[in-house]
């Protein structure tokens, strides 16, 4: 990672010209349809992106089971788009893991040019630069300009667009090459986990739309959010029918998964972390004072850190959980220990 920061610290920001998007004209403005069956059936591919979290796998194993049921399991591809080691360990294998145990293709994409960190540090010098620029251009001291946060931001989900979306549609293009000509735009059903019990602004979203800047000619893609009225507990139940195993880090008391460390994630999720992963903590202490802005807006890395430390000092270590723990809060300890036997059993049928 410290590679990588020094890498974008010594590149010559570049300014990049943004261009006018047009949309295709064949790209229709609203979903043709809203009905789940119809959605499936009129789809020639159905991705469904994977976290490796909860939600993620929650609809994907709601989705697998419809379009088994429809005989459209050959139509479904889960895509896990890796965030290197900014996210939790094991979280690729477990989507792939799931995927082989929903009998669905599976794909992994990665963001070309640095993990979060490296690029955290690259958008502070393009940031600086830009700010530098303008105050010369107002005969101002450069050396006082004001940089903006170089960190993403629930108003700046740069981290959203640039290491998952991107790389996602790129899958896409594989995905409508693939199926060669079909005289008309191929059409992806896009999947995703997103609940309205997450927060506001999730609240806010369609469970179906079309995805107008992912579309073009050659693609028209839909975005269906299948259990985005679903409740926690609705999630965990679907968890423990599938069998499929979920992240230990929900066991350990993580209530999201998929960066380690998540800008949007609550303090007690990052105080966790931070006791769970102190040398990653670390490399974000170093980063917020290589761009000089707090990791979270009013929280530091830093205090972070210094809060996992004190919990550390009255508490002791953490201990590990047994297995099972964040499932048997939700679904009971019986269907716990029904749900561990099938994952075990599972496991064993692959091996063989």
């Amino acid at each position: 990672m410290s590679a990588q920061i020094s890498l974008f610290a010594n590149a010559e920001p570049k300014t990049k010209k943004k261009r006018a998007r047009r949309v295709h004209p064949s790209v229709p403005s609203a979903p043709a349809t809203t009905v789940p069956t119809e959605l499936l059936r009129f789809a020639d591919w159905i991705l469904l992106n994977s976290s490796g979290g909860k939600d993620s796998q929650a609809m994907a194993s709601h989705i697998c089971h419809l379009a088994d049921r429809l005989g459209l399991l050959h139509r479904v591809v889960v895509v896990h788009a890796d965030l290197g080691d900014v996210e939790w360990g094991g979280t690729r294998a477990l989507a792939e893991d799931q995927a082989r145990r929903l009998g669905v293709r599976f794909e992994v994409v990665h963001a070309e040019g640095g993990d979060l960190l490296a690029r955290t540090v690259a958008r502070f010098f393009k940031l600086k630069a830009k700010a530098e620029d303008e105050a010369r251009a107002e005969g101002l001291d450069p050396a006082a300009a004001k940089v903006a946060p170089a960190w993403p931001s629930s108003s700046a989900r740069w981290c959203t667009s640039d290491l998952k979306r991107g790389p996602i549609r790129k899958l896409m293009t594989r995905l409508v090459d693939e199926l060669g000509g079909l005289g008309r735009p191929v059409r992806i059903l896009n999947c995703m986990g997103q609940r309205a019990a997450e927060s506001a602004p999730r609240a806010k979203l369609q469970p179906v739309e079309i995805d107008r800047p992912a579309s073009n000619g050659k693609r028209h893609v839909t975005t269906w959010r299948p259990i985005h009225g679903w409740t926690d507990v609705e999630v965990w139940k679907e968890i423990a029918c599938s069998g499929l195993p979920y992240h230990e880090a929900y066991d350990w008391g993580m209530s999201r998964l998929s960066c380690s460390f998540c800008v949007l994630g609550c303090e007690a999720d990052v105080v966790l972390a931070a006791r769970l992963r102190p040398t990653k903590a670390a490399e974000y202490v170093a980063v917020e004072k290589q761009v000089g802005a707090d990791f979270k807006h009013g929280l530091s890395m830093g205090q972070i850190v210094a809060r996992a430390q004190a919990l550390e000092a009255e508490h002791g270590e953490l201990q590990r959980p047994p297995r099972g723990t964040a499932l048997a809060r939700h679904v009971g300890k019986k269907a716990t220990r029904a749900y561990l036997a099938h994952v075990d059993s599972d496991a064993l049928n692959l091996a063989a």
